[in-house]
């Protein structure tokens, strides 16, 4: 088994990364990537299943804030008509935590209409900002042409917000088998780093549905080191089905009760640290639970068989803990680059990139240098250097093209 180094600043930047990946160690539960599919319930419900979040500042002007988020991945170009649609029947909802707390203080609610016609009607989002403003834009919606359909980017003129939803490349990059082969040859005691040589992303050749925001950072008033956290939840009515539901229900001010279904913030803590059988109680929990202590007792099980000490075992519960499941991001700290920046001192865990490969800064420090690479190094697609920055959607491919870029 690996240990872990003692240097602090290397354990401070271990406890960080550590959450970012599935924990290899472990024998009690299935680990999968990413936050895609993490459990029974968001597995059944890919509408409302997120995968990652992605906070950062815009390296062509770091007076604007980046969010977005993906959800339903694992699209390919020749379902993009039929799978590339948000679910009407779900509530997008980014919290924002301001004050260095596990509570959230606003909030942004993103909703869409049915679709309705032709393939190449958009749908409507109706968007609820944290002050209150309320505006609708339109989809980008998929098609089957060999050129991707040019992006719809709308600018609400009140706030200056930027707003874009639709199919895009899947940005996040691993190597699933591989993984699980190199876990299965721990778990039987003779660990195999070459499982990892393949070099194959299992996200390549895939789409993925994206909200992506961008507004002025003056929007933004984090009273606790410049710092503010955001976390994404999706939830539905609790008694009503998807087509059936009006916008009133999820944005006036006495709201019907909602169902959660999926949350997620730090990328794949639920399928890290939380064990199979408490999977959906922590998607359907709060930061205010995390807090609370309520998986504390889980997320240190998970650790001991990992092999941690007690001492690293305070630390990173502390980070998972104490304040909720946040990406919290230092507005203070410059980001600059392309393909929505890559300058080492803004990188993960401050906030989260398009170009962040928190695999690989994870193996690298939990081997303590034995492992630097699952391979799965670059993005199929290159990242675009202006909001909303996602490679662009894989379109189905000419006569005479074999590669569709899978790479499973």
């Amino acid at each position: 088994m690996f240990r872990f180094t003692r240097h602090r600043s290397a354990i401070i930047a271990l406890l960080a990364a550590i959450i970012a990946i599935p924990l290899f160690f472990t024998t009690h539960t299935p680990t999968e990537a990413a936050d895609h599919g993490d459990s029974p319930i968001a597995s059944v419900d890919r509408s409302a299943d997120l995968a990652d979040l992605y906070s950062f500042l815009d390296p062509n002007d770091n007076t604007r804030v980046i969010l977005m988020v993906t959800v339903g991945g694992f699209i390919v170009p020749g379902e993009a008509v039929n799978f590339g649609i948000f679910d009407p029947g779900v509530r997008y909802r980014f919290n924002l935590e301001m004050t260095g707390d596990a509570i959230p203080d606003r909030t942004i609610d993103v909703r869409f209409s049915p679709k309705m016609g032709a393939t190449t009607q958009p749908q409507t989002a109706t968007i609820r900002l944290m002050d209150g403003t309320t505006f609708t834009a339109p989809t980008t919606p998929a098609a089957l042409t060999p050129n991707t359909p040019a992006r719809v980017i709308t600018t609400n003129q009140a706030t200056g917000v930027q707003f874009f939803a639709g199919l895009v490349d899947d940005p996040f990059r691993f190597d699933i088998p591989g993984f699980r082969r190199f876990v299965d040859s721990v778990t039987s005691g003779a660990p195999n780093p070459d499982a990892l040589n393949r070099g194959r992303d299992t996200f390549a050749g895939y789409n993925i549905l994206t909200i992506a925001f961008s507004f002025p950072i003056s929007m933004f008033q984090p009273t606790a080191n410049n710092e503010f956290g955001v976390e994404v939840v999706t939830s539905r009515p609790a008694e009503a089905t998807a087509l059936r539901v009006p916008v009133r229900r999820f944005f006036g001010r006495d709201l019907t009760p909602v169902k959660q279904v999926d949350r997620v913030a730090t990328p794949t803590v639920n399928v890290a640290l939380i064990p199979f059988a408490r999977k959906d109680e922590h998607n359907l929990a709060t930061t205010r639970d995390d807090a609370a202590g309520r998986f504390a007792g889980s997320i240190v099980a998970t650790l001991r068989a990992l092999g941690t000490n007690d001492a690293n075992i305070n630390l990173l519960a502390s980070i998972a803990v104490t304040r909720g499941d946040f990406v919290r991001l230092n507005l203070g700290i410059p980001n600059q680059g392309d393909g929505g920046g890559n300058n080492p001192q803004a990188a993960f865990p401050n906030g989260r990139r398009l170009v962040d490969d928190v695999v690989d800064t994870a193996l690298t420090i939990v081997t303590n240098g034995a492992i630097t690479t699952d391979n799965a190094n670059a993005n199929d697609v290159p990242f675009t250097n202006t909001f909303p920055f996602f490679g662009l959607a894989h379109q189905p491919r000419e006569p005479g093209v074999i590669d569709d870029q899978t790479r499973n």
